[in-house]
């Protein structure tokens, strides 16, 4: 059980669906959202033994996947990087994609009876076009592919990505624009879009001003090092938060927070 720490009053609730039954996809507007579990000082990631950033294993656990997957059950479209499919490329990557493998069959249940796609579709930010073709292709039978791509991308890469079935999209002019972003989701219709890339992709939305929720798993402990990733990287401007919702998971120690921005075109 997750016990309600915010609001106040709440009665103790199961993990199973505690995330459902936000219906992020059935909102207004677009709604862009993030997730992370974070260290208590704020490790996202450490290197592993091939010096690639990875989820700590210490911290990860079966309990915030769960309220992983009902994040990505939810999505109409994922937000991710190229570096992410060049690290899948090396094995050296978790598939974070599909929904509803093993024991969450039940959100693809769920995601037929929302009239959700099995699969949510695959929006890639990329700079350099430096992703290898054949770890686009097992996802392209079920799912539309787009690149967010500036204008300065490389013309015979763009013409390979599309002659497989990428969608291309110039979202900027020498690098992917927030505001671009946003203007494109809302052009292909997607209702819902669940980032889940690093820091550099987190970045560019929140200087942008364009993401909307922001979901938090803080583990209750301490890791330390110095050669660590965060929820973001680099100068930036602050960028208010409200709490919307906060829950102590007693079982394996963490709590989860759930955040929205006053900011955004949502606001």
């Amino acid at each position: 059980m997750l016990v309600p720490l915010y609001p106040v009053g709440l009665e103790p609730c199961p993990l199973i669906g505690a995330y459902l039954k936000l219906k992020l996809h059935r909102q207004q507007k677009l709604l862009i959202y993030s997730n992370y579990i974070a260290s208590m000082d704020g490790r996202i990631s450490l290197p592993n033994a091939q010096g690639e950033q990875v989820v700590p294993a210490s911290i990860a656990n079966k309990r915030d996947w769960r309220l992983y997957q009902e994040l990505a059950a939810q999505a109409d479209v994922m937000l991710t990087s190229a570096r992410y499919f060049r690290q899948l490329a090396k094995g050296c990557a978790q598939d974070l994609l599909p929904v509803g493998q093993g024991d969450y069959a039940d959100l693809l249940v769920w995601r037929a009876e929302q009239g959700l796609k099995t699969q949510a579709d695959i929006v890639i930010f990329s700079r350099s076009l430096a992703i290898p073709l054949d770890s686009l292709e097992p996802y392209l039978a079920q799912r539309n592919i787009h690149i967010f791509c500036p204008e300065t991308a490389n013309k015979d890469k763009c013409k390979a990505f599309q002659d497989i079935g990428v969608q291309l999209h110039i979202a900027g002019k020498e690098a992917v624009q927030a505001k671009e972003v946003r203007q494109l989701l809302e052009h292909l219709n997607y209702r819902s879009a669940y980032m889940i890339a690093g820091p550099e992709v987190h970045r560019t939305l929140l200087i942008g001003k364009q993401l909307d929720r922001l979901f938090l798993t803080q583990y209750l402990s301490l890791l330390g090092q110095n050669n660590f990733h965060s929820i973001t990287t680099d100068a930036m401007e602050a960028c208010p938060m409200t709490l919307e919702s906060m829950a102590l998971d007693q079982q394996e120690g963490q709590v989860f927070n759930q955040f929205s921005f006053c900011n955004t075109s949502c606001a």
